[in-house]
């Protein structure tokens, strides 16, 4: 499959969200999230055509549908078309990384979160290790990501304290949690290679409105000083598409962070928790932004395919220009 019909196909699927399972079993192939708003779904899988990929949730019912030939070999069906692919192992929550939610529970509330409701448990260090352990062999990054179990720098300090024991395990670190001013130079020092600190909303105005008791301002403050740690394009941000923004607060919000050597991962809207009325964004509008992300790395010299880590190096939620 040629990139342009791969942007179209996965826009499509992207826009959707879902898809329906027939054929062999699949419980080898499923993942299931603890944190962010797909948390505590049914599980989710990873359909690709050969270096391209998108993960699928699974539901009874989708235009979507998944059929199992075996193996892994897969027929994906959507409006009546057909694509030959394959299911992909994860390895750690997606494939290729040990993703790993150290806290699957936090004191804030934001709007598009599950993670609040679930009050999942503390990851001992011990746990962690371990799980890197099992899968150390197929392999290429470690990604850490947590919610806020007591406050946000009794947080930091454990995820620090994480990092710092599981760099033994020699293999590139990233990490994304509620940032304070001082955690881009403490991770640094720890031993991680990238972090991702989430700007959620693309303007002020709507991040105060779905996350609140937390800071925009001092989220972005902090981007910027980590690029000066970590490097251009070894920084990245989610912006959630779809919770209010026009197509030009989001390409505002693109162009800033991109100019700081920031790169934006756009994540189309997964309407849950308090946004269960929201829509996901269309094809056409994901596909426009996509186009207009890749542009605006391209303006900066920022090349997604350099990053290590994290959602830029899995690229199954969203549309990652240079790996797509």
């Amino acid at each position: 499959m040629d990139r342009n019909n791969w942007e179209d196909l996965k826009a499509r699927l992207l826009a959707i969200g879902t898809a329906q399972v027939t054929g062999e079993p699949v419980d080898e192939y499923l993942t299931r999230s603890t944190a962010g708003p797909g948390a505590g779904g049914r599980g989710s899988l990873f359909f690709s055509v050969g270096t391209y990929r998108v993960r699928l949730s699974l539901a009874d019912v989708s235009p979507v549908i998944i059929h199992h030939l075996g193996e892994g070999r897969t027929e994906l069906t959507v409006d009546g078309e057909r694509f030959i692919g394959t299911l992909e192992r994860p390895a750690l929550h997606c494939p290729r990384q040990a993703y790993i939610t150290i806290t699957p529970s936090c004191i804030f509330s934001c709007r598009y979160c599950n993670v609040p409701v679930l009050k999942g448990s503390r990851k001992t260090i011990e746990e962690i290790e371990n799980l890197v352990e099992s899968v150390k062999g197929t392999i290429d990054a470690i990604s850490l990501t947590s919610g806020v179990l007591e406050s946000i720098e009794e947080e930091e300090a454990y995820a620090i304290e994480v990092v710092s024991r599981l760099t033994r395990f020699n293999i590139p670190i990233g990490v994304s949690i509620y940032p304070t001013l001082q955690t881009p130079a403490r991770f640094k020092e720890a031993g991680a290679i990238e972090v991702k600190f989430n700007l959620e909303a693309a303007t002020p105005e709507l991040f105060a409105e779905m996350c609140p008791g937390l800071s925009f301002g001092s989220i972005r403050e902090i981007l910027r000083d980590s690029v000066r740690l970590f490097g251009r394009g070894h920084v990245f941000s989610n912006i959630i598409l779809g919770l209010g923004e026009s197509d030009a607060n989001m390409e505002a919000c693109i162009a800033s962070l991109c100019q700081d050597g920031v790169i934006p991962v756009i994540r189309p809207l997964n309407p849950t928790a308090e946004l269960n009325e929201f829509s996901r964004p269309d094809a056409a509008r994901i596909k426009r932004i996509f186009r207009y992300l890749d542009a605006a790395l391209r303006t900066s010299g920022l090349d997604p395919t350099m990053a290590l880590t994290m959602c830029p190096a899995c690229m199954g939620c969203d549309m990652i220009p240079g790996r797509e």
